[in-house]
């Protein structure tokens, strides 16, 4: 049984006892090893410095040429590696997702894959690969209850176009069988000759009255019949694309579905996400009728966008008048700086909320709410309070205020905690966040990267160079981080 029979929301309104606000204040930090503490004030001292971020790549080949492949090697696996990998091996895996489970809380393992889609504009975002159909792909476990899990596994599907998709899903089993359940989050195919493809596809999706052939109905009954699929719109190799991206991730679902695991489909840039949507929703459409146990598809939606608002609440209503569960992860957006800059050289409106760059300039200590997030996070409690179980959402966010708002909201509206709504945060940051969540009883997700150091160094090195100011930000984890070390190391209780 993926889902259990016990109500996932209270349709009575919020708790006689009151909301009790969670207080981040690092002393769940007293679950942690203080080795454990040490590396990770050490690293995220050393993330924060922006030298070592923009230059990472260069100065991991230069390590390796200077101490040699491996003495650089420890030092990596006893730094940074350490601190935001689950490990190389299925057993080193298992273990880190058991030491979570012991922390209350849940792994979502990614696939690192890097390739740099727009090579127009160089500033160091990360590519389009990663193992689903069309962005990151992470497995996510949830820890086993007595009366069970509402979140069995998931996955993303930019793992569709990866042949180690089968053995990416089958580590999220092992997870599953090992107490953690299975969740895997993976980026949309972005070979080479995929990109381009993509961006034609969305070139067609955004023009006024789009064919009626790229609906997500049409892909979806192509899907289930097996037939080959032709697009008067598009070329014969365009065809072929097409065919073979939807194809490969009907059997990467199907397959994910018999194994347990949730497929969340990461977001790209916009000049590449209308196509990933269209191809989210006709996956949708096949696997997230509530016959099916859904949603087994879920889309990531970014809150720096102009349009998320918009185009959020527009996918809710249409899932609801269809009558299909409907799968959120809303994340702030790791393209800002990008996106700005494709827009700049491109002389092209710029998609990007404007308030972010203040908020982003102000927000050291993590403790200013966005107010697109802020709109996008409640327009969504706001339909898994009334759709209950077929509405699910993950909020995404190392904001301590939007996480605090949500789980206020939660209780007004009657969301339980163990319900349809989860948290989600990076493995290695914003622990303080994370550690206090889980052992409130919150569904927490740490999205952990997995692989060799040659495969994953340059993964975290992207990560890095995206996410500056949360980077930046977590000077507040630090300062708590210090604090818990000086009360041990020299008494203070």
């Amino acid at each position: 049984m993926l889902w259990t029979c016990r109500v996932l929301y209270s349709p009575a309104g919020p708790s006689a006892r009151g909301w009790q606000p969670l207080r981040f204040d690092g002393a769940a930090f007293h679950l942690k090893g203080t080795g454990e503490l040490m590396r990770a004030l050490l690293v995220l001292r050393l993330c924060a410095w922006p030298p070592l971020v923009t230059h990472g790549l260069a100065l991991q080949a230069w390590s390796r040429r200077l101490l040699g492949s491996r003495l650089s090697g420890a030092l990596l696996r006893a730094s940074v590696y350490g601190q935001f990998v689950a490990g190389e091996t299925g057993e080193e895996v298992k273990d880190r997702v058991q030491q979570l489970q012991r922390l209350g809380l849940r792994p979502l393992l990614a696939v690192p894959t890097e390739e740099e889609p727009d090579s127009a504009v160089k500033t160091g975002q990360r590519g389009l690969v990663r193992g689903e159909p069309q962005r990151h792909a992470a497995v996510c476990g949830p820890v086993k209850r007595p009366c069970g899990d509402p979140w069995p596994g998931w996955a993303h599907p930019h793992a569709a176009e990866d042949n180690g998709t089968d053995q990416h899903l089958a580590l999220c089993k092992r997870g599953q069988d090992g107490g953690g359940g299975g969740q895997l989050s993976t980026r949309p195919p972005s070979a080479p000759p995929i990109i381009p493809f993509q961006k034609e596809l969305t070139s067609r999706v955004r023009r006024p009255g789009a064919s009626v052939e790229l609906s997500p109905e049409r892909l979806a009954e192509a899907m289930d019949s097996g037939k080959d699929l032709q697009v008067s719109c598009l070329n014969a190799e365009q065809n072929r694309h097409l065919w073979a991206s939807l194809s490969r991730l009907h059997c990467v679902v199907q397959h994910a579905r018999t194994q347990h695991v949730r497929l969340l489909v990461d977001a790209e840039y916009t000049s590449l996400n209308p196509a990933l949507s269209l191809l989210v929703a006709a996956l949708a459409l096949r696997w997230n009728s509530p016959g099916e146990g859904g949603p087994w598809v879920w889309n990531t939606y970014q809150a720096y966008l102009k349009d998320t608002h918009e185009q959020l609440r527009r996918d809710a209503e249409a899932a609801d008048r269809s009558g299909l569960a409907f799968g959120v992860k809303l994340v702030r957006g790791a393209y800002l700086e990008k996106e700005r800059e494709v827009a700049r050289v491109q002389r092209t409106e710029d998609p990007t909320q404007p308030d972010y760059e203040a908020t982003s300039q102000r927000d050291w200590l993590l403790l200013i709410i966005c107010p697109n997030y802020s709109r996008c996070l409640e327009l969504m409690l706001t339909h898994v309070s009334r759709r209950g179980p077929l509405c699910h959402l993950m909020v995404a966010s190392h904001n301590e205020e939007s996480v605090r708002h949500a789980t206020k909201r939660m209780w007004e509206l009657g969301i339980p905690l163990d319900g349809p709504v989860c948290f989600g945060q990076l493995l290695g940051m914003c622990d303080h966040v994370s550690l206090a969540l889980g052992q409130a009883g919150y569904a927490v997700y740490k999205s952990i990267p997995y692989g060799s150091l040659e495969e994953v160094i340059p993964y975290l090195i992207r990560r890095a160079q995206e996410n500056r100011s949360v980077l930046q930000g977590a000077r507040r984890e630090q300062e708590l981080l210090s604090q818990e070390l000086r009360r041990r190391l020299l008494g203070g209780g």
